[in-house]
């Protein structure tokens, strides 16, 4: 029986310190994370208020506004991360209203506990992992024992004891070097059971779903305890093995009892480009004969304030589930969206469209910048690459230039300029000799871009 476990340690963290986490991979976008930090410290606040105020307090759901590239979906990415809590992102675009072919916005609910199950059996191996380990270590020592025995122990007459300190010994023995790897490169035939099954997509009354056929078979005659033989080494034997074993340490329905009160008490569902189900107006203005826009948000209402969707866990109450909605709301308005909905999200965030000076920190602040992401990749082919602080000014300069003259893609744009910046190094990498430097200054990175930028229609297809 797995004990109910408390909130994460990072959800007692205060509020900046969630901020000072953030700031590790994001730029900017203080108000963004304030926002996030808030809603996470208020769930740690949630559990330890009286349980007969508990439930009545709500969390309190957040949308986020503003362009592509500036953020959204890597702020709500990180804080879930950091949680630890259960995660899911949807495209609200995809979803249909009841009565259409498509997905109905319960498969979000199915999908995020999906995640929280996973997540708890996740540690529930990580947790049995050294017993599992052992048990699967004797069963290939098994394996292992009819070739590596001794031969040269006596047969013990039928009216003796046979000594079984030799074959103890020589147990030990093969379990050193099993640890020590030298069984690593040689083959063993196990036999392990055959969970192939296909997949199907089939027309449900909730819409068009997933089904795994081994869900439904498995227990039937023919298909329960069918087993097969495989040819592996022993290295992959181990980690066969290993799971086998943990499979039958763990209670797969405690797993699923407290996947299910996560996925309840700390999910969080992050809902992109939203601002594609608002219609331009709430009056008529742009309605055209495609799927009602209104109708997907009147489905995801209940959703958001509070109902029970059934899933194969058991029914799932949303209650508590943490909601953060994104999108550039370029056309529509927040205020598009249908009265009911607009107060389930009571916390509104701006993120502020990135320039060059933005530009330069993403370049150089972040634990996983895209210069060290690049300097690290050709490192494993024995090239030094530098970039000097004129250089990383250049890119962030001319990706924001390229943004005001055409599509602004955020950060997203850096990618594609130093993808082009790099292109002759990283084809010619392997052929370099070992050792060699490249460095890169702002006159070679302006140089390499100028015929792209000279021509506006060029660098509309290639920038």
């Amino acid at each position: 029986m797995i004990e109910p476990a408390k909130l994460p340690v990072a959800s007692t963290f205060t509020p900046r310190e969630i901020v000072s986490e953030l700031d590790r991979y994001i730029v900017g976008q203080n108000k963004a994370k304030r926002a996030v930090a808030i809603a996470l410290r208020n769930r740690w606040r949630r559990q330890n208020v009286a349980e007969d105020l508990r439930d009545e307090i709500s969390p309190k759901n957040i949308i986020m506004i503003g362009p592509t590239g500036v953020g959204k979906t890597e702020i709500a990415r990180r804080l879930a991360r950091l949680a630890q809590a259960p995660f899911v992102k949807v495209e609200a675009s995809k979803f249909t209203e009841v009565g259409y072919v498509g997905r109905d916005v319960d498969s979000i609910v199915r999908d995020l506990v999906e995640a929280s199950v996973s997540l708890v059996r996740r540690e529930e191996e990580e947790r049995i992992r050294t017993k599992a380990r052992d048990l699967a270590e004797d069963r290939v020592i098994e394996v292992l024992m009819p070739e590596e025995r001794p031969t040269a122990v006596p047969v013990a007459p039928a009216y003796e004891v046979p000594d079984r300190a030799a074959q103890r010994l020589s147990a030990e023995e093969v379990r050193a070097k099993l640890r020590a790897g030298e069984f690593d490169d040689r083959y063993v035939e196990l036999e392990v059971p055959d969970t192939s099954m296909p997949m199907v997509e089939v027309f449900s009354a909730a819409g068009l779903e997933d089904i795994n056929l081994k869900d439904m078979f498995q227990n039937l005659p023919g298909f329960k305890g069918r087993k097969k033989r495989r040819k592996v080494k022993v290295k992959e034997a181990l980690e066969i093995y290993t799971q086998s074993e943990a499979e039958k340490l763990i209670d797969m329905d405690s797993v699923q009892q407290e996947g299910r009160r996560r996925a309840e008490q700390t999910g969080i569902v992050f809902i992109d480009e939203i601002d594609k189900i608002v219609g331009r107006g709430r009056f008529g203005e742009g309605q055209g004969p495609d799927v009602s826009r209104e109708g997907v948000q009147r489905d995801l209402l209940p959703l958001v304030e509070g109902s029970t969707v059934n899933t194969k866990y058991g029914p799932v109450k949303t209650d508590h589930m943490l909601f953060i909605a994104a999108g550039a709301f370029h056309i529509a308005k927040p205020a598009d969206m249908i009265p009911e909905l607009q107060g389930r999200f009571p916390i509104r965030v701006e993120l502020h469209t990135l320039g060059a000076d933005d530009f330069v920190r993403i370049l150089t602040e972040p634990k996983n910048a895209l210069t060290k992401q690049y300097v690290a990749l050709l490192a494993t082919e024995g090239v030094d690459l530098r970039f000097s602080a004129d250089a990383v000014r250049a890119i962030a300069e001319i990706a924001a230039k390229v943004n005001l003259s055409m599509e602004n893609i955020g950060a997203r744009r850096l990618h594609t300029i130093l993808e082009k910046l790099l292109e002759d190094v990283s084809f010619g990498a392997p052929e370099m000799d070992g050792g060699a430097v490249v460095d890169m200054t702002g006159d070679r990175v302006r140089q390499s871009l100028a015929d792209v930028l000279e021509s506006e229609d060029l660098s509309r297809f290639i920038l």
